[in-house]
């Protein structure tokens, strides 16, 4: 099942500085929570700046889910200071305020006390609203205000020129590459939830109108499976039935990108129901089709490009190619102040640079079903003993033990490269620490996690966590971006954002 890459190996041996400079970007999201580990309240705090236009600091679904986002930067290390910077910032803004460390929400009354994010009155600020505002009535809020850590990752220019073998290398032949490495994602991807979900257990609040056969323990006022180890990245959690039935099989950009558009513009029969308008004639949701915009499509990796002013990203993909990958499947990591650690990307990198050297033959849809059967087992009973995943659509498994390590060998050929390259041992050193997992579960995020639950109680760990959080970020200090830098910043946002308002009034009078 696990492709042979001792001819890769060799060829990467023999060029190791064109992995050199990996660019790497995260985006973390968090709830911001009171003492009483209540999702707030608040609107956006003023004192961090504009959601619509701040870029380091915006908001995705609600106006208290916020998300820190890191520039693109070859060197590992100034990524996550960054990170830090911005939580350190942050921290020391929302004076009364936690972030909360879990992906699930803390329990809430009522859907109605968490207020939609607000971008103000500027058409794309009203767009960005009303785009969740249709995710509200299509999936419901508490699915919406689920947190994550989105990890985007290139390979260097430098790659490529070896890896096609060609210097005037055309887009396709760069697109191809991160399709490559999207199937396998696809086909081994779960291991990133075997190793590093946190998310086994939930409140009952959050299945409450969710119809599920799962057969859950009960223990401290929540909800787990014995065995899961990421209920975010499973049904229950930020998903949504639309990838089946685009038929996504990531074997050409031209079928990707038509894939989505046929998405965007065809009508759904369940949205079609929930309406377009309410009875006050104010818009429900953007459109009624199968997805509002591309954004809708929940998935766990995503094609990207970075993106100029008023550009599409599906054109912008289709005329321009892949540019980066974006890794949607990680829980937030709750043994780390800013959601993620260096270890888990040293892994990633690791994992996403095997994904695109391994032999990657194309999907058909039912090869793809058979890929999302196995996250699914990963997700819910990954970490039961004898457990056995599909290795081809012939209903023929394997035990997941056997699998993981073998994979891990491989991924420990790539670290001995990188660790030459840096003269360090972090890479052998991660690979030794997750193939232990394979063994000893008790070593993997979601059992760790779960442990702590049952012995108290999801808030209760949540909020000591929280706090002592709070007070390590406070004590901290600015590595990479000054405190200047983010007042200046702050600044900068809520003016463009008053430009942004002023000129499309002025614009729109002068049309009158």
């Amino acid at each position: 099942m696990i492709p042979k890459i001792f001819q890769k190996i060799h060829w990467l041996k023999s060029n190791p500085n064109i992995v050199k400079n990996i660019l790497r970007g995260i985006e973390r999201e968090t709830l911001r929570v009171n003492l009483k580990g209540e999702i707030s309240k608040n609107s956006h705090p003023y004192s961090i700046g504009s959601a619509l236009t701040n870029k380091w600091i915006t908001t995705d679904f609600s106006e208290s889910l916020l998300e820190f986002i890191t520039p693109p930067k070859n060197n590992l290390n100034s990524t996550l200071k960054i990170l830090k910077d911005i939580h350190i910032f942050v921290t020391k803004r929302i004076q009364k305020e936690y972030l909360w460390p879990f992906s699930f929400p803390p329990f809430s009354n009522s859907e109605d006390s968490i207020i939609l994010a607000n971008y103000g009155t500027s058409n794309i600020g009203k767009m960005k609203t009303l785009y969740r505002k249709g995710l509200k009535h299509r999936y419901g809020v508490y699915m919406n205000i689920i947190s994550g850590v989105h990890y985007n990752f290139s390979l260097p220019q430098e790659f490529w020129n070896e890896w096609i073998n060609n210097k005037n290398i055309k887009k396709n032949s760069i697109s191809n590459g991160y399709l490559c490495l999207i199937r396998n994602f696809y086909r081994f991807g779960w291991i990133i939830s075997y190793l590093f979900g946190a998310s086994p257990a939930i409140e009952p609040f959050f299945i409450k109108n969710k119809k599920n056969n799962l057969k859950f323990c009960n223990k401290n006022g929540m909800l787990y499976l014995p065995w899961s180890t990421s209920l975010r990245s499973s049904k229950l959690g930020h998903t949504n039935e639309s990838i089946k039935n685009l038929k996504l099989t990531f074997n050409s950009l031209n079928d990707y990108v038509l894939s989505l558009k046929y998405g965007i513009n065809t009508p759904s029969k369940k949205f079609e129901k929930l309406g377009l308008k309410d009875i006050y004639g104010n818009l429900k949701q953007i459109n009624t089709n199968i997805l509002q915009t591309e954004n809708e499509l929940y998935t766990f990796i995503r094609p990207k490009r970075a993106l100029s002013s008023n550009e599409n990203m599906l054109d912008s993909l289709k005329t321009k190619g892949i540019q980066y990958v974006e890794i949607r499947s990680l829980d937030i990591n709750p043994f780390s102040c800013i959601g993620i650690t260096k270890s888990q990307i040293l892994f990633l990198d690791l994992f996403l640079i095997w994904c695109t050297i391994a032999n990657s033959p194309k999907m058909t849809d039912q090869d793809f079903q058979y890929c999302l059967k196995n996250w699914e087992i990963i997700h819910l009973k990954g970490r039961k003993p004898q457990q056995k995943i599909y290795i081809n659509t012939y209903n023929q498994r394997k035990m997941l033990e056997s699998i993981g390590k073998q994979l891990i060998e491989n991924l420990f050929q790539i670290a001995e490269i990188l660790d030459i390259l840096s003269k360090k041992h972090y890479y052998k050193e991660i690979c030794q620490k997750m193939f232990i997992c394979f063994d000893h579960t008790d070593h993997t995020y979601s059992e760790r996690i779960l442990n702590k639950y049952i012995n108290d109680s999801i808030k209760n760990v949540g909020m000591k966590l929280a706090v002592k959080n709070k007070k390590k970020l406070k004590n901290e200090i600015f590595k990479k971006i000054k405190e200047n830098d983010f007042i200046n910043e702050v600044n900068r946002s809520h003016i463009m954002q008053l430009e942004i308002e002023y000129n499309e009034k002025h614009k729109y009078k002068n049309i009158i």
